[in-house]
């Protein structure tokens, strides 16, 4: 998918990193430069690709995403926003499936600053009674920063649903996660010793007490992908297994064995920001290899 993305006809070229193209019926924002390559959805501010340079792709992206106005994009890191899960309809919130502004960018040696932002209108209004500005930050090159930051008068929870690009589920663990989660799959509470967590099977867990990043381990490509959290309450830990996913219309065959979600969340702890003091949540991403390269 990542090939096929950096292969779209151009659209227009807006500097000299930065072009907007199209994916499916969906408008897309691509950064070729030296140091990376990603892209983002203007369709919820979704960055949908990032891969620094010399590396495999570092986010996942079905090969059965579905690009259609008003529907959720399975992979990349979709920003849950302003509830989680089925707090609310449409689920995780309508930031995702809804076009926000492309309102800044820069380019630098060392990458691209994207900045997107949503404001209510009358089609939020429909979901949510609030006026609100929420503004996504993005800063891509060896490194990959998201910042959320949210104005109103209001209570939300929040996630950046982050789906990592894996060699296999069954050659990863996640290290860093805390002693106590929510299962949601068998609905209960467990305290655990365990000092990582490798899938078997579906899993959907809510770790309320996590360290401030996580190491995922990836065995098979020898590497680890770092994710350090800010301004979070929980992560969560995600695959939906083989049944679950084979009947996902958006899931590519045998797609939830390459993929592992490692999300930084408000969720317990909900974003409670004014119209001066913001509510933030944000992660910064690196990649690193476990062995010399030959």
């Amino acid at each position: 998918m990542n090939e096929k993305i950096f292969s779209l006809p151009v659209i227009e070229q807006i500097s000299p990193y930065l072009s907007r193209r199209q994916l499916g019926e969906l408008p897309i924002l691509v950064i070729s430069h030296p140091k990376v390559r990603a892209a983002i959805s203007l369709q919820g501010a979704h960055l949908i690709a990032w891969q620094p340079a010399q590396t495999h792709p570092v986010l996942w992206l079905s090969e059965d995403a579905l690009f259609t106005p008003g529907v959720a994009i399975r992979g990349g890191i979709p920003i849950c926003w302003p509830w989680f899960a089925s707090a609310g309809t449409p689920s995780h919130g309508f930031a995702r499936i809804l076009p926000w502004e492309f309102s800044a960018h820069s380019e630098q040696e060392d990458g691209v600053l994207i900045t997107m932002t949503l404001k209510e209108s009358a089609q939020t209004q429909k979901y949510w009674p609030h006026e609100f500005t929420v503004i996504a930050r993005f800063k891509l090159g060896d490194t990959c920063e998201i910042e959320l930051e949210s104005y109103g008068d209001y209570e939300a929870t929040a996630a950046l649903h982050s789906y990592f690009n894996v060699s296999d589920i069954d050659k990863v663990s996640i290290t860093g996660l805390g002693s106590h989660y929510i299962d949601t799959v068998a609905d209960k509470e467990v305290y655990t010793n365990e000092t990582a967590l490798r899938f078997n099977g579906r899993t959907d867990r809510l770790y309320t007490e996590p360290e401030d990043f996580n190491l995922i381990h990836d065995d098979g490509w020898d590497r680890t992908i770092e994710v350090h959290h800010y301004h979070h309450s929980d992560v969560v830990c995600w695959n939906p297994g083989a049944e679950l996913a084979s009947s996902m219309k958006d899931m590519s065959s045998g797609g939830y064995r390459k993929m592992a979600c490692v999300e930084t969340a408000r969720i317990h702890r909900p974003l409670k920001p004014d119209n001066v003091h913001p509510g933030r949540l944000s992660a910064v991403i690196r990649v690193r290899k476990n062995i010399a390269e030959k």
